[in-house]
């Protein structure tokens, strides 16, 4: 994390923030807490029947930035916890009875999951092994039968005989997300981290990190007993898929078919800062959304994807966790330190394939989401990829699952001063229910995030060496214009004729007897405004 002062944005009213008049739905969380069930975050789970197979993760909050005492081994979720969120009951198993290369593998963190049929498959994770004698990513695919595990705990049987496991490399990742589109699995992004961390780098660690940069793309042969993996050529780009511990969510596209969306992720290669970009990803290839930038719910947390047939609208709702923009009373702040947020948010994808970022009037209770996980009704009305059919909920209220764990923070900003005691893993379970019909809210529609400029105006406050950085999609005319208050023009800088690509415009003119300022870029027929506070 940067410790860059926060700056704040004021796109005006000249405003950033506006009215939307088309509410598809609500999201409405209530609390609950089952017995039994702790704090727990970035872990992985599996359910049948309603019931969950819950293993992994981190008991306490955020890892520290001490190498001795980040990601240590006390935090390691070393059990088996079976959860029936009906009877309110929960049941608890050791994983001492594994092997040991599958009990190391499942006490890790931020594993890669995902489950067809009864059978859960688990991909990689980071964590400590005693086996190596240090922190390591795993490099195993692990199959779960979730069904007999989740009956052999409950009924206190042996359980071993449910879980197998082959080595492979290419599965040594972390952080990243796995899913499938049709009949094949896309592992996509993550990193292979060795060693104990260490924010001061690899120098004085020292440790091995490597972006995978990529999706991998594989088939399994599984009958139950054997279990045989089948890659394809993985699909490279060291730019737009450098991404980690960020949400990639199946979608249904305008043309009806399945594919995923990596939103956000952390970090840029330039800069230890989230993406603001978003990649579609499709059974061919993939693509950078164009025109859209993702301002709130940067890193993973929990996510429902819901999608209206009957409108061609692909909606995506994000919960909480940790962001570079919050809004404040309309005012979209960026904060460099990326902090804790309690923003739920949706971003919608509408028939023509255009998308937008929307603000909704809940939010969580307190700074949580990070690391959480939505756990979706079992036997839902849903696609194949499990996107939530929202046509088919046809009552006013319908509930659609829980929102289980993640991290609770004390405070936005924590990662300079972080003892262990400021955060923790949270127990929180929320049922999660979506209110069609008797909307009655409005959204907030971030602007800036549908005008493809990614404008920022940094330092901000500031009063000289103000710097404007912009993203062009095509080469086109461009003109920034510094505005007082009362819309009268104080400077005009002529840019002309400007390639595609990232960009950056410096000026060392002192602006002076202005408290405030507006500075609108304005490329071709697209246009962005900022206030910039002057000190």
């Amino acid at each position: 994390m940067s410790q860059t002062k926060f700056i704040i944005l004021i796109v005006l009213g000249f405003s950033i923030v506006l009215r939307s008049q088309n509410t598809p739905f609500d999201i409405q969380l209530t609390p609950m807490n089952i017995e039994g069930v702790g704090g727990l975050q970035a872990f992985a789970f599996g359910q049948y029947e309603g019931k969950w197979l819950v293993f992994g993760g981190r008991l306490d909050g955020l890892h520290r930035r001490q190498p001795f005492a980040s990601f240590d081994i006390t935090g390691h979720n070393n059990q088996f916890t079976v959860v029936d969120p009906l009877l309110n009951k929960s049941w608890t198993a050791s994983m001492n009875f594994l092997p040991v290369s599958i009990k190391e593998q499942l006490s890790a963190t931020n594993m890669e999951f995902f489950q067809e049929g009864k059978y859960l498959y688990v991909v990689g994770g980071y964590g400590y092994s005693a086996t190596a004698g240090d922190h390591t990513t795993y490099p195993y695919i692990t199959a779960i039968d979730v069904e007999g595990a989740i009956e052999a705990i409950i009924q206190n049987l042996p359980f071993q005989s449910y879980f197998r496991q082959i080595r492979d490399e290419k599965m040594a990742v972390t952080g990243g997300y796995l899913h499938k589109i049709n009949d094949i699995f896309h592992l996509v992004g993550g990193q292979k981290f060795i060693g104990r961390y260490n924010p001061m780098g690899p120098t004085h660690g020292p440790f091995f990190q490597e972006y995978t940069n990529a999706i991998r793309k594989f088939t399994l042969e599984d009958d139950g007993n054997v279990l045989n993996i089948n890659h394809y050529p993985e699909i490279f780009d060291s730019v737009h898929l450098h991404r980690r511990d960020y949400n990639v969510v199946p979608q249904i596209m305008p043309d009806g078919k399945e594919g995923l969306t990596a939103f956000s992720g952390v970090f840029q290669q330039t800069v230890d800062l989230p993406y603001l970009t978003c990649v579609n990803i499709n059974n061919t290839g993939y693509e950078v959304q164009p025109n859209f930038f993702q301002y709130y719910n940067h890193y993973h947390c929990a996510h429902i994807p819901l999608y209206s047939t009957t409108k061609n609208e692909m909606h995506t709702v994000f919960f909480g966790g940790i962001a570079q923009y919050y809004d404040n009373n309309g005012i979209l702040v960026k904060d460099d330190n990326v902090p804790f947020v309690n923003t739920i948010a949706r971003v919608t994808r509408k028939s023509d394939g255009t998308m937008a970022e929307y603000k909704l009037p809940v939010s969580m209770p307190a700074l949580l989401g990070a690391g959480s996980e939505f756990i979706p009704l079992d036997n839902f009305p849903s696609f194949d990829n499990g996107v939530i059919k929202l046509d088919e909920l046809s009552s006013d209220t319908t509930m659609v699952g829980y929102i289980y764990g993640g991290i609770s923070s004390s405070a936005p900003n924590i990662f300079f001063v972080n003892t262990g005691n400021e955060s923790n893993a949270s127990r929180q379970i929320f049922k999660v229910h979506v209110i069609k019909n008797k909307s009655t809210s409005v959204h907030d529609l971030n602007s800036q995030s549908q005008n493809g400029l990614g404008m920022m105006v940094y330092p901000n406050p500031g009063h000289e060496n103000i710097s404007v950085k912009f993203e062009l999609q095509k080469q086109t005319y461009v003109v920034l214009t510094v505005f007082d208050m009362s819309g009268v023009q104080v400077r005009e800088y002529i840019l002309g004729n400007v390639s595609s690509g990232s960009h950056s415009f410096h000026t060392k003119e002192v602006f002076e007897n202005h408290p405030v300022l507006i500075f609108q870029l304005r490329a071709g027929d697209q246009i962005s405004r900022q206030k910039v506070i002057l000190r």
